[in-house]
């Protein structure tokens, strides 16, 4: 019998297996489509002042972050920045998120920051765990001009008192409009309650799983391997064997987007996939 797809990859996952962060998006943010490289969510990662994120509108309350990992986490501190902390202008010049919410698979919790530069510690105990977390403003210290949107400088996840992600992987970080389009954790089967999950890491690694809801549905399946994307074509890379295809992205029908394959797709990947779960 032929080896299927993630028969094939088991084995070159496990020396792509690790916690580092993978990626940082959100829904939306300021200038995105006239600079998209300025307020990007990327620049969250990097522990550098001269990156910020800033929500597309005054209003954050719309929008939220979402940071994923390569596996599961657990989170014990946040070392957070608000405002746009480039200079002390552009600290007064927008918003500064005030009240946030951090959310986990298993919890979440609400914390307040001070108005002021530079980063500050946020703990969680017990810490939260798991792959994916939302980040969402709920609150702000407004702005001169009410009309500027809400910035956070940096997002510093903090495990066993070691960060996970900061200014070593600034080269790392650049900006691709392909890529941009479908990073992040994609999602497939049951809507609100999904149970296929393949996602995409800035450093151009990916990681699908299978988690069963019960052991009739089968078994837990992780792959992991490389991908590259050149225009319209989306390559997987499993250890030396390369399937290429064709990707589509449109809209979603509960909101956010659908991302479909065309071509040589590996049968675990023959399916619909959503940005919302």
């Amino acid at each position: 019998m032929k080896p299927t797809f993630l028969a094939v990859l088991a084995f070159p996952a496990l020396a792509l297996a690790g916690t580092g962060i993978g990626y940082a998006q959100a829904t939306g943010y300021f200038k995105k489509d006239s600079r998209p490289t300025l307020y990007q969510p990327l620049g969250l990662l990097d522990a550098r002042d001269v990156t910020a994120w800033c929500s597309p509108t005054s209003d954050p309350l719309n929008d939220h972050l979402t940071f994923g990992f390569k596996s599961d986490v657990k989170i014990e501190e946040l070392k957070i920045t608000t405002g746009n902390n480039f200079d002390e202008h552009t600290f007064a010049e927008f918003g500064r998120a005030k009240k946030l919410s951090l959310k986990g698979p298993h919890g979440g919790q609400t914390f307040t920051l001070q108005d002021q530069r530079g980063p500050q510690s946020v703990t969680f105990n017990p810490p939260l765990e798991g792959a994916r977390f939302t980040l969402e403003i709920l609150d702000q210290y407004a702005p001169d001009d009410l009309e500027q949107p809400v910035c956070l400088t940096d997002v510093v996840f903090v495990s066993e008192g070691k960060p996970l992600n900061g200014n070593w992987m600034t080269t790392k970080l650049k900006y691709d409009k392909h890529v941009q389009s479908v990073l992040g954790t994609w999602f497939a089967g049951y809507e609100g309650n999904p149970h296929h999950f393949l996602s995409f890491f800035y450093d151009g690694t990916f990681r699908y799983t299978f988690e069963p809801v019960d052991d009739k549905a089968g078994k837990p399946k992780t792959v992991e391997g490389g991908y590259e994307i050149t225009g319209s074509k989306l390559t997987f890379d499993l250890g030396g064997k390369k399937s290429a295809m064709r990707y589509n992205m449109d809209p979603g029908k509960r909101g956010g987007h659908q991302l479909t394959l065309d071509g040589d797709v590996p049968p675990d990947l023959q399916q619909t996939w959503r940005s919302v779960p």
